[in-house]
Parts: C-alpha cells; structure tokens; sequence
C-alpha cells in the first residue's frame, strides 16, 4: 500500500506544472469581443491584376476555413478585378467565436509568385490587405436616422455593367464620420439596406475598438491581434512552397495545404503566442 501511494504521489507531482500552466491560461482575462461574429474585408494592395488575383485566392483560402468549422457566411459587397479575383469584397462570417479565431487575420497579406502575364518567369510581390471587424449589435450602437444618407443605384458587375435595371443597390454615407457602406449582393433592396446598416454600425463601433487595440499594441511585442493593420503580417512563396508568419517567426512549407483553407494549425500559434503575451501582462 505504502509504495502504491508513493508511486500515485509522484504521478501526481510530476502533473503539477501542466495543471498550474492551464490553471494560469484560465486566469486570464477573456477580450468580450472574441464571441462576436466578424465582418472582413479582403482588398487587393499593390501589384495590378496580380493583387486582385491574391485576393480572390484569400478570399478561396478563408472560404474553405469557414465551411471547416461550419461558419455562415453572406458578401456583403465585391468588387471584381479585370483579371480575376477581387479589388475588394466584404463578408460577414456568423459562428460560435469567430472574431476571437478570425482577429489574428487582420494585416498585410503579400505573395510571391511569377503572374499568369509574366512572360520572362520572372517573380513579382504583390500584396492585399485583410481588416476583421467585431460585428457590433443595434445595443452596441445607436444610429441617428437623420446622420444616414441612404442612395440607391443599379447593381454592377466586372467592368461597370448594370446587373440589373432596379435600384437595390444601397450606399449609406454616416455624416457626422464621413464612412460610407455599399451593399448590392442582394436583388432586394431591402435586404441590402439591412447589410448596409449592419456593417455600418460595425465600422462605427470600431472606431472607439480601435483606441483599445492601439493601447495594446504598446504593450505587447507579438502584434498578433493588435490594431497595426498596415503591417506586413504574412508571406505566401509560391517557388518555395512556403507560408511565413512573421509576427511570430512561424514557418511551414505546406503552402498548397494553406491556401486550401488548413490554416488551422497557424491560427493555434498565434493565439499560444497572444496567451503568452497576456500572461506576461497580467504577472499572473
């Protein structure tokens, strides 16, 4: 009996460390917005039509993570490009904590890759970049009827044509902030206004969300989910099959896997190396 309970001991202590690492984890303090559905907006950066192109492949990449983890998901708006992908497209993602998963996201993409149009093989750098936006509720923001300006215009596809010959397309330009919100994915008009007015007062309440990252990019050196949205976060190297995450030096060479939506594994470093930063925060 006695070296049966001496041995439980022993399993015991060598257990203590793990259990006190989880119970530090779970002392944390949890960000309120990290349960909230999200709004994303893919928009291609430097590089011409291989930009656009890059985006389209975001916004494939992401697409197939959301149906991985069973997410809705709704355009609220896009643009096309002239060669393909996106000069910009809208989402609103519905899910159990999908801005807490999705927030590390938030940055400057940029890809390396020789372009469809390049004839000598050379390989040119182009970039789009990702905003991921808590999506705020009427109780979060209250918006004055008489600050909106709502205009409507026909739908337009690839290259300005009219998609259709009603006007359910809607812009709402909030006067007092100068942001304007477009929405045209749906045919009624009325359903887009409902988009509009949801990204609208999302983007409003980012606003004063904006003050919060900002105070905590001063503090933390990783940046993973910080406000800094102009900073280069991640490369794609397409002749060397490599995906890096330079916020937290994190490197693979599975770049096909990525960009078929298993980012599964990356978004798990980035939030190990935001719990790291919070823990040092908190001197729990």
């Amino acid at each position: 009996m006695r070296e049966m309970a001496k041995a439980e001991l022993e399993q015991l202590n060598t257990g203590i460390p793990e259990m006190e690492e989880e119970i530090k984890m779970l002392l944390i303090p949890v960000d309120p917005e990290d349960e909230k559905n999200a709004v994303m907006e893919i928009r291609a950066g430097s590089g011409g039509d291989e930009a656009s192109i890059f985006a389209g492949d975001l916004f494939r990449m992401y697409s197939k993570y959301f149906e991985s983890r069973g997410w809705k998901v709704e355009v609220n708006n896009a643009s096309e490009g002239t060669a393909g992908g996106f000069k910009e497209i809208v989402l609103s993602i519905t899910g159990n904590g999908v801005y807490g998963i999705m927030k590390y996201e938030s940055g400057v993409h940029r890809v390396q890759r020789v372009p469809q149009t390049e004839t000598q093989g050379r390989i040119h750098t182009s970039a789009a970049s990702v905003v991921v936006l808590p999506e705020a509720s009427e109780f979060d923001v209250v918006i004055k009827n008489e600050d909106v300006r709502k205009d409507t215009y026909c739908s337009s596809g690839p290259g300005g044509q009219s998609v259709n010959t009603t006007y359910s397309a809607i812009r709402l330009t909030h006067m007092p902030t100068g942001i304007v919100v477009t929405c045209q994915d749906e045919k009624s008009q009325i359903k887009n206004y409902d988009k509009a007015l949801k990204e609208l007062r999302t983007r409003l309440y980012n606003l004063e969300y904006q003050k919060y990252l900002d105070d905590i990019s001063k503090k933390r050196k990783t940046m993973v989910s910080t406000g800094d949205r102009s900073a280069k976060i991640r490369t794609y190297n397409y002749p060397q099959g490599r995906m890096t995450d330079h916020r937290i030096n994190f490197t693979v060479y599975n770049l096909p896997s990525i960009l078929d939506g298993n980012i599964q594994e990356v978004m798990d470093k980035l939030q190990m190396a935001e719990n790291a930063e919070r823990l040092k925060e908190s001197n729990i």
